[in-house]
């Protein structure tokens, strides 16, 4: 995941400052030449690590910081704020159009996920607003790209415009007629990627600025590329003018450096990051909850979202209700199941956790051959099997087991897993469970909290 590298040296400084009690101005400096140390490793450009590092040394060498009860919180305290602010301070959203379709013009190098990015903001725009999203296929140079819009834009349910291999900014601009026809409130224009920042090919995105006005540039980078995103991002913006920037593959970058430079080098504020290769892994970038996770405390507004998207509300009611009773299921507990694989990878929700919790899970995985065996054996039973378990005989059990193709051991050793679980319930609701609310926040995550632990 990334900043994993620069979390780690981080931690490491700061523990050295707690362990100190009382601070001098040469303790922190000290643990500011690691902290730039860190930065660069993690490869965020020189002259944004010198710029960070001399604004949080001028604050907390300050009599107040180094004279209170805490000064290595305090420190802490100031690193969070600053990193925060390199990053951007606030979230930054798309513009909208405040009539007809709100056009937002897709731009990038080759390589960095832009096509397959295109559709999965459209994707998060209805999810999270009620958008009615249409993608236009404006990348008629590159072999099978019209192709892969289709793909991914089936895949999400998402009508795709095109027009074969003719001219992209004609294309652009009858999709955006189409829109307004047919009710479509954003349009996403995939346009043709770049080797590099290549002039016929800019000044064809130029024509289509200039056609179809969009109210939003978004360039899609690649975090791995390091500085080269930020190479990118600079080139891309003086010669187009962009509004913000689409960071992909965060997931799979130790160091992370691309998201703490761009926006100090170009002004310009990442608004999304690809956290993953499914269709749905895009978020919108926060740069105080991401500020938090590189200082390892976490990011449990994001967790709370996510648990909030993944788990409905009436089933986790039910759940409540049942569980206050004792009478789950085994049809429950496959629901359980499906809502732990909804949740997807566990070692991105550890980036979620702070501190230790978060270490005990990273590179955590769900195992998804044995949920695939326990999904199979539950939905071989009959429904009257799945409401009361304890019916299953050993012809029963022979018979489940046929009817998945696993084992009668398989079987026993799943409803012994069911079994424990149980155990654990009626443990719960002697305590903690009797004492939370009928429903709300509390109910939805304490629903979520057993579907942990049932994995």
């Amino acid at each position: 995941m990334a900043f994993e590298g620069l979390t780690e040296k981080l931690n490491a400084t700061f523990k050295k400052l707690r362990g100190k009690g009382r601070l001098s101005e040469n303790d922190v400096r000290e643990a500011m030449r690691e902290v730039r140390l860190a930065l660069l490793e993690a490869d965020v450009g020189y002259k944004v690590v010198k710029e960070f590092v001399a604004s949080v040394t001028e604050r907390a060498v300050g009599s107040d910081v180094l004279d209170s009860l805490t000064p290595a919180q305090q420190v802490i305290k100031i690193v969070n704020e600053e990193l925060t602010k390199l990053m951007g301070g606030g979230t930054a959203k798309i513009a909208m159009a405040n009539s007809g379709p709100t056009v937002v013009m897709m731009v990038g190098l080759q390589g960095a996920g832009k096509t397959t990015t295109t559709a999965k903001l459209a994707g998060l725009m209805r999810r999270q607003l009620g958008k009615r999203p249409l993608l236009a296929a404006c990348d008629v140079y590159r072999p099978a790209a019209i192709e892969q819009l289709k793909v991914v834009g089936g895949q999400l349910d998402l009508p795709v415009f095109e027009q074969g291999q003719g001219d992209p900014v004609q294309i652009a601009e009858n999709a955006i007629r189409h829109a307004r026809d047919h009710g479509n409130d954003m349009v996403f224009l995939d346009t043709a990627g770049r080797l590099h920042v290549d002039e016929a090919l800019m000044d064809e995105l130029k024509r289509m600025k200039a056609a179809v006005r969009p109210n939003e540039i978004l360039l899609v980078v690649d975090a791995m590329t390091g500085q080269d995103a930020v190479n990118a991002a600079s080139a891309f913006d003086e010669a187009l003018g962009i509004d913000g920037v689409v960071l992909t593959k965060l997931d799979g970058d130790a160091r992370g450096g691309a998201a703490l430079s761009i926006r100090a080098s170009t002004g310009k504020p990442i608004k999304f990051v690809g956290t993953g290769e499914k269709l749905d892994m895009i978020e919108p970038f926060h740069p105080d909850r991401m500020a938090s996770r590189i200082l390892g405390m976490g990011d449990m507004l994001s967790f709370i979202e996510k648990a909030q998207q993944t788990y409905d509300e009436k089933q986790a009611a039910k759940l409540e209700e049942k569980l206050r009773k004792n009478r789950l299921t085994l049809q429950d507990y496959y629901e359980q199941l499906q809502q732990l694989r909804n949740m997807g990878d566990l070692s991105q929700i550890a980036g979620m956790m702070p501190g230790a919790l978060g270490r005990q899970m990273a590179g955590a995985t769900i195992d998804d051959k044995a949920l695939a065996h326990t999904e199979a054996i539950i939905l071989s039973m009959t429904p009257l099997e799945r409401e009361n378990p304890q019916i299953l005989n050993a012809s029963r059990k022979k018979r489940i087991a046929a009817g998945c193709g696993l084992e009668v051991v398989d079987v026993n050793r799943l409803l012994k897993q069911f079994d424990m679980m149980q155990q654990i319930t009626k443990q719960m609701t002697r305590g903690r469970l009797s004492k939370m609310g009928g429903g709300g926040m509390g109910g939805r995550m304490h629903g979520f909290g057993r579907k942990k632990r049932l994995k």
